[in-house]
């Protein structure tokens, strides 16, 4: 959420030297500095461990996984190399093959091997991550890890529940030394592993070990940082994180910053002062009004970079409160609802207006399902429209205001997690708009988006924010308006779907919704999104936008953009490519720009 507005908070700028030195290894030097947008604030006692939730390991600079997923508009398991240099995916994607950079090494001068790579992944297992689960049946999950020799690793699906994007989940390993890592797995681990895949009480005993394993890697404490990124951590204080140049790095040559210092901040308003006095030489999107755009902008070397972003954010209802159970007032809403407006007021940099309601990003959307796009009611504003929808669901209007179908008043109570700029900008303008056509509107503020989270899923809230359209895989653009939240769950490829208020369905749409004249589930069209090729996909997820674009379990706003914030002054060669930009969204910083050789010292 930090990538998508992060809590306003006042706080201290963070001071500290500036090193200017440069380092061995070629490539230039100077100090390259930035945040991470992942995680406000800097914990100086944390571990160099990525499984830490504050640990100080930062992914593309110091941790590096096999591979760099990009967010292609329609193949998830697009990536640039990162440990793994290469790669052949099975034509049936029931395997995949990885190379080792050649010239790897660790921090410590040691190679990088298979061995480092078949350990980083019995770590994983420990997570629940991706492609390595030990849940049965669960999709996309890895059979066999096998080293077929020092540079060389063979990972394969397990077929009888597949996913088109388990390379992609293989990909996104974290890559550990196994000589300073060993320790956190037993050495009958792979032995458990392989219990664990197996049925009745001594496959459970196994699994539940295999799981509790997962707070040893957690609370593991290197004693010093071992990278095989381009830098490697040198120390960290309250203020500021320091990295220096991993000489050992196989692309060391072309790394041209020979520090970089990572800032500590606690929310947007210090990243804005950062960004406006030239401080950071790059920072991912941070939700500004647009006065403070304009005072960014105006610092000296300042660029702003703009590329596409897999995400949307709707205005999303609790179908089990009323009067949202009646589909024509979440129509009529959506017609009193000006997204131009919203947009341009919450998000003017960082979003484009959607164009309708679909579940999918609109740039998404023309790639897969180009045909359906045209088909769908755009609810632009239409006062008219939305009194007549209005009419239909029962409703009243006394002396110029809106009430319910029992003559009770009716307020529409929007919540927002305190501090989330844009969100809160967002639904004072819907209040603003609503009001305006007569319907009575409030918004209240949670403390934080965790506690957010938990009493959005508790049913507590009648209208909420929600992110939705987390592509670029089908199923996980849809699950966000088809899966838990709205009662389907989806285990070892068998969906099941639960009453509203049950296991987490705070939205409690219907079961079954008609589309083009028949009835459909769009919980269980969308599990089979989780198995299903590029083509077997499209006609589905026409399918799922016609649903969600009359039933309106959600208003989709803006679509997010990916909003980069450079600075010129000390580094250029920033991508402007979008399909390279996409490596920097999400938890990819330009670090992975960096060790690329894309980022040039200015001279």
């Amino acid at each position: 959420m930090a990538l998508l507005g992060l809590a306003t908070a006042t706080a201290a700028c963070s001071g500290g030297s500036t090193n200017k030195s440069g380092g061995s290894g070629g490539g230039g030097g100077g100090l390259f500095t930035t945040i991470d947008v992942n995680r406000p604030g800097l914990e100086a006692s944390a571990p160099a461990n990525p499984y830490n939730p504050k640990g100080n390991s930062f992914p593309g600079y110091s941790s590096m996984k096999l591979g760099w997923v990009k967010n292609h508009l329609t193949d998830p398991n697009q990536a640039l190399p990162g440990i793994a240099a290469s790669w052949e995916i099975a034509s049936d994607n029931s395997a995949i093959t990885l190379k080792l950079q050649p010239n790897a090494k660790w921090s410590d001068g040691k190679p990088v091997t298979a061995d480092d790579v078949k350990l980083s992944i019995g770590i994983a297992y420990t997570q629940g991550s991706t492609a390595f689960s030990v849940t049965p049946g669960a999709a996309g999950a890895a059979a066999e890890v096998t080293v077929v020799d020092p540079q060389t690793v063979k990972i394969t699906q397990d077929m009888a529940n597949p996913s088109p994007k388990f390379a992609r989940g293989v990909l996104d390993t974290t890559v550990l030394p196994a000589h300073v890592w060993s320790s956190v797995l037993p050495a009958d681990f792979w032995d458990k592993l392989k219990a664990a895949r197996g049925e009745g009480a001594a496959a459970d005993k196994a699994r539940e070990e295999v799981t509790a394993l997962g707070q040893k890697v957690i609370a593991f404490a290197p004693a010093k940082d071992v990278s095989a990124g381009p830098f490697v951590l040198e120390r960290v204080n309250p203020s500021e994180a320091l990295l220096v140049k991993n000489t050992y790095f196989y692309n060391a040559a072309n790394v041209a910053p020979a520090q970089v210092k990572f800032l500590n901040y606690t929310g947007n308003e210090q990243i804005w002062n950062y960004l406006t006095a030239g401080k950071l030489d790059h920072a991912g999107f941070t939700a500004a009004p647009t006065d403070v755009m304009n005072r960014i902008k105006a610092a000296p070397g300042a660029e702003v970079i703009k590329g596409y972003s897999p995400v949307a954010v709707s205005m999303a209802f609790n179908q089990s409160k009323k009067p949202y159970d009646n589909v024509h007032v979440r129509r009529g809403l959506a017609y009193l609802i000006d997204r131009d407006q919203v947009t341009k007021v919450a998000s003017p940099e960082g979003g484009t207006p959607a164009v309708t309601t679909s579940g999918i990003h609109q740039k998404a959307a023309q790639a897969w399902i180009p045909d359906t796009v045209p088909q769908l009611e755009q609810y632009k504003p239409d006062v008219a429209k939305a009194e007549e929808e209005f009419k239909q669901a029962g409703l009243t209007k006394k002396d110029g205001k809106w009430t319910l179908a029992d003559g009770s008043a009716w307020k529409v109570s929007m919540h927002a997690p305190s501090g989330f700029s844009d969100w809160l900008s967002a639904q004072e303008n819907i209040k603003g708009q609503l009001v305006k056509a007569g319907v009575d509107a409030e918004v209240v503020t949670t403390a934080d988006y965790p506690l957010y989270l938990e009493e959005l899923a508790a049913g507590k809230y009648d209208v909420g924010f929600w992110l939705m359209a987390l592509g670029p895989a089908p199923y996980d653009i849809y699950q966000r308006l088809y899966g838990a939240s709205n009662g389907w769950t989806n285990v070892a490829g068998k969906v099941t779907h639960a009453a509203p208020g049950k296991t987490g369905n705070w939205m409690g749409g219907p079961e079954e919704i008609e589309v083009d004249g028949a009835k459909i589930n769009p919980g269980e069209l969308t599990g089979k999104l989780n198995s299903a090729d590029e083509a077997a996909a499209k006609p589905i997820m026409a399918q799922l936008a016609k649903a969600a674009n009359q039933d309106l379990p959600v208003i989709q706003l803006w679509d997010y953009v990916n909003t980069q914030f450079v600075n010129n002054s000390r580094f250029t060669g920033w991508p402007h490519d979008d399909s390279i930009l996409r490596m920097g969204t999400g938890v990819l910083p330009s670090g992975v720009w960096i060790q690329q050789g894309l980022i040039k010292a200015k001279q």
